[in-house]
């Protein structure tokens, strides 16, 4: 029987491996320098700074 995407990916996040990719992520995000580089992403991606291509 096949599962569902939803369900795999439940099944991963509560895994040894995924659990210790969420620590990882929160970890990496707790970083002033990885917020920083995400707002400034966030920034171009709406275009309210940067040059106009």
């Amino acid at each position: 029987m096949k599962m569902a995407m939803t369900d795999r990916i439940k099944g991963f996040l509560q895994s040894p491996r995924g659990k210790e990719m969420i620590q990882r992520g929160r970890s990496e995000m707790s970083k002033p320098a990885t917020q920083q580089k995400l707002k400034e992403l966030a920034q171009r991606v709406t275009g309210k700074t940067g040059p106009r291509r």
